[in-house]
């Protein structure tokens, strides 16, 4: 499959083109700068195209067979960029990708989003945003899957996950690395068993493949 990547040039838009790069699928990778676009070639992308999520972008939904949405205004912008990126941005692509007749949509959310309600204070406004853009996408007819990993890190890929509708929070360890996020927006993308769910992932006991498979 042809399969666009938003949010290309993010800490784990990047390993999900690589990983991409590594199957039997075409990485579109979608960047918002043109010094961004080789960085993205060398990698593994097949093509790169040149977009921004705050304006008309649908130009980048030519030729794609499957979108993974991996956007997200960072850390370090204000509630404004959530807003417009992390959830207007999904929105508008999951518009374009219905306007394209494309149906398979996999979208990096994040572990509590599901009830933003009982999230900090400090993060709640980037939960409401994932968790309205999350809702959004389950409303529509789209193919979709949503991910919702836990604390991110920068380690080497473990391979071992473990999956749940929701974590319970007592749950010492809510974290898991990039890479192993990556590989999961990739594996789920041809799971028939994933299509119309919501699941929260964590780094675990059991292989990507074997967890996927649980679902």
């Amino acid at each position: 499959m042809n399969v666009l990547v938003i949010g290309a040039n993010g800490k784990v838009g990047k390993k999900i083109v690589q990983k991409l790069a590594d199957s039997k699928h075409e990485a579109i990778a979608m960047v918002r700068k043109e010094e961004q676009m080789d960085k993205l070639k060398e990698i593994g992308a097949s093509n790169v195209v040149l977009a921004d999520l705050e304006k008309d972008f649908s130009h980048a939904f030519d030729g794609v067979d499957a979108v993974i949405f991996a956007a997200g205004s960072g850390g370090s912008t204000g509630a404004d960029k959530t807003l417009i990126v992390d959830l207007w941005g999904s929105i508008k692509a999951m518009d374009m990708a219905k306007e394209k007749g494309i149906k398979r949509f996999v979208q990096l959310s994040s572990i509590g989003a599901g009830n933003p309600d009982e999230q900090g204070d400090k993060i709640k406004h980037y939960m409401v945003a994932k968790g309205v853009a999350d809702r959004s996408l389950q409303a529509t007819d789209l193919d979709y899957t949503i991910v919702r990993p836990g604390v991110l890190t920068d380690e080497d890929p473990i391979g071992k996950i473990k999956t749940a509708d929701v974590f319970s929070s007592n749950i010492d360890d809510k974290s898991i690395t990039r890479a192993d996020v990556a590989h999961v927006l990739v594996n789920v993308l041809e799971r028939p068993n994933t299509s119309k769910k919501a699941f929260e992932v964590l780094q675990g006991e059991k292989s990507i493949g074997e967890a996927m498979n649980a679902l």
